[in-house]
């Protein structure tokens, strides 16, 4: 039928070897590179009995991960992710605290408290440095440390 394909592309991989935490920092336009550092210090200082390491993310870029845990769908699919993330993006900055209970997501609980960002369930977008409660979020990625991640198998 259709090829979906097109003639002469190739399958975008990603690497098989991801940079180091302080290559993957140094790569970052300067722009960039001092919030994330700034964000990446306070999550080592907040929770560091979490494994950091650069691994894929949600989208085609490389993010910081903090804690694998295994987790468990309801349709029974299971996987490894990361308990934190942090990604520079393009144009916002993203925290993602992937915990969550049977009370709801901590993200989306703590909203209110995170300063003037963005959230989603399990994510806080925001597009400089000042416009993140760090406290607020940093409380959140201690309690997620100690609570697991959403659907951990356990």
């Amino acid at each position: 039928m259709f090829d979906r394909k097109a003639p002469g592309a190739q399958r975008r991989r990603m690497p098989n070897k991801f940079p180091t935490i302080d290559e993957f920092l140094a790569a970052l336009p300067a722009s960039r590179r001092d919030t994330v550092t700034t964000v990446h210090k306070a999550i080592r200082k907040a929770a560091p009995k979490l494994t950091a390491a650069v691994m894929k993310g949600m989208g085609p870029s490389p993010i910081i991960g903090y804690g694998i845990y295994r987790y468990r769908t309801a349709s029974g699919v299971e996987g490894d992710w990361f308990l934190v993330g942090l990604a520079p993006g393009k144009d916002n900055y993203s925290l993602h605290i992937c915990v969550g209970g049977k009370d709801g997501y901590l993200v989306e609980q703590n909203a209110a408290k995170l300063g003037k960002v963005k959230t989603g369930r399990s994510c806080i977008n925001f597009k400089k440095l000042e416009d993140l409660t760090l406290g607020a979020a940093m409380a959140l990625v201690k309690q997620g440390e100690k609570s697991g991640g959403i659907n951990a198998v356990t």
